[in-house]
């Protein structure tokens, strides 16, 4: 499956360099940080290049995303996106309650630990949506990203080494 994967988003990001499509991987909803550390390993790229790309490409959207998403999805809300945005609101509030019990420590778990759904792009829609701090959420998703980092780089670099040294 992971070559798949990575003959995929080869061929999506086709003329451009390995380290360049890792980057947009990271920037991605969804992938993020992770999936762009995967895609890193898959593809052969050092981590020490890998992991300042897939950060930076992770971190990148979130000051937008905490400042400007409620006005975005106030304008859509007008349009035929209507559904699509009240999809995420809905998503967003769903997980917005662990996050408000626990406050700083909980948006950083939510950011930090890669799980499915979780993440800096729905740890900053929820701040968003919660009308919490901006600079406060910034820091607290931008060292959860990097916590997420470390994970999925053992996951991704480390793990697969020692597996297969034991085979």
């Amino acid at each position: 499956m992971g070559n798949s994967l990575v003959s995929f988003f080869t061929s999506v990001f086709e003329g451009i360099s390995k380290e360049l499509a890792v980057f947009f991987i990271s920037l991605m909803p969804l992938l993020e940080l992770r999936g762009g550390l995967i895609a890193a390993s898959l593809l052969k790229i050092d981590w020490k290049v890998a992991f300042p790309l897939c950060i930076l490409g992770n971190i990148l959207p979130i000051p937008f995303i905490l400042i400007f998403i409620n006005k975005v999805f106030r304008l859509l809300k007008k349009t035929r996106f209507k559904r699509v945005v009240d999809f995420f609101e809905e998503r967003a509030k769903n997980k917005s309650e662990k996050i408000l019990k626990y406050k700083e420590l909980g948006l950083f778990a939510f950011v930090a630990l890669p799980i499915p759904g979780t993440g800096g792009w729905m740890g900053a829609l929820v701040a968003a949506l919660m009308r919490l701090n901006v600079k406060k959420s910034a820091t607290i998703i931008a060292l959860g990203i990097l916590t997420a980092g470390v994970v999925m780089s053992f996951i991704s670099y480390i793990l697969p080494f020692v597996v297969k040294s034991f085979n």
